[in-house]
């Protein structure tokens, strides 16, 4: 049983996402606070300097949000 658990968790992708720094989130908030909406900061991903967002909060329903580096929405998905 201990081998098939090693190979299970072998298999597994190791995807490691960077966590937003504290200015980032800073700006993160203030581009969401235009559009009604917030986010947690453990729902934000950065990905290749993007920005990733889940279940982000707005005024008109829930959504997931891909911000670029410089924090424009290119991405907004309604859940």
């Amino acid at each position: 049983m201990r081998s098939l658990t090693a190979l299970v968790l072998a298999a597994a992708p190791a995807v490691a996402f960077a966590q937003t720094t504290d200015e980032q989130q800073a700006r993160i908030d203030e581009t969401l606070a235009s559009m009604q909406c917030e986010v947690d900061p453990a729902n934000v991903e950065v990905e290749e300097g993007a920005f990733d967002l889940d279940d982000v909060m707005c005024a008109d329903g829930q959504y997931d949000i891909k911000l670029d580096p410089a924090f424009a929405v290119t991405e907004r998905r309604k859940e």
